[in-house]
């Protein structure tokens, strides 16, 4: 299918994303639709693979529920009723630990934490216009994770509501606390896929040809 088309003027709401085909995944961002498609990486699913069982070792036995995409949450700003939602989005992974937080279509509050998994087609998208839309809707930890230069971007939210300057830290041997849940520290050894092995081969025995003395 696509991309939905809308009058110059316009923006789309949730009652439009749900009359959409199911043959494509679309995020509704500021009224804005962001195709989701193509698929993930192998690199990409090595690191979600191992995030979520991570967390969900973690949260087996604690109220918070774990969820990832794809899932919607349905973020309403203040006076926006159901169907005039202009936010809908499917984290990679999030945590939400409101009891009413859930329903039968999905997330209906804010997730508390969530991680988003790099890619070369949403980095801007994630680093940009979803840090903006998270920190908006108040959720408490960001996290963007990037598998291929071993970096995890880290956004948490001040008293003030706001996110601020990021942490970031690299390497493949991290340890990182979540801090919006005491005791759960993410052990990045076993979530970043290991690198390839690049064999250089040496350089081949330059001879001299033989003079032509014919």
């Amino acid at each position: 299918m696509a991309q939905p088309m809308k009058a110059p003027d316009s923006s789309y709401t949730y009652a439009d994303y749900l009359t959409w085909s199911d043959d494509k995944r679309y995020e509704l961002i500021d009224g804005e639709p962001y195709d989701m498609t193509p698929a993930p990486s192998t690199a990409h699913q090595v690191v979600f693979r191992e995030l979520f069982l991570q967390l969900g070792a973690w949260f087996e036995k604690r109220p918070c529920q774990l969820f990832s995409a794809p899932f919607d949450f349905r973020l309403a700003r203040p006076g926006e009723t159901e169907d005039q939602i202009r936010d809908v989005v499917q984290p990679d992974i999030a945590v939400i630990c409101a009891p009413d937080g859930i329903d039968e279509k999905g997330g209906r509050k804010a997730p508390d934490f969530v991680i988003e998994i790099l890619s070369p087609s949403t980095a801007s998208k994630d680093h940009i216009i979803k840090r903006r839309l998270y920190e908006r809707h108040g959720v408490k930890e960001y996290w963007l994770v990037h598998p291929d230069d071993r970096v995890v971007t880290v956004y948490r939210l001040s008293p003030e509501g706001t996110y601020g300057k990021a942490d970031i830290f690299a390497g493949e041997d991290l340890l990182l606390d979540v801090s919006s849940f005491p005791g759960l520290t993410i052990d990045f050894s076993t979530v970043f896929p290991p690198r390839p092995n690049n064999v250089r081969e040496s350089p081949g025995h330059y001879v001299a040809a033989s003079p032509d003395h014919s």
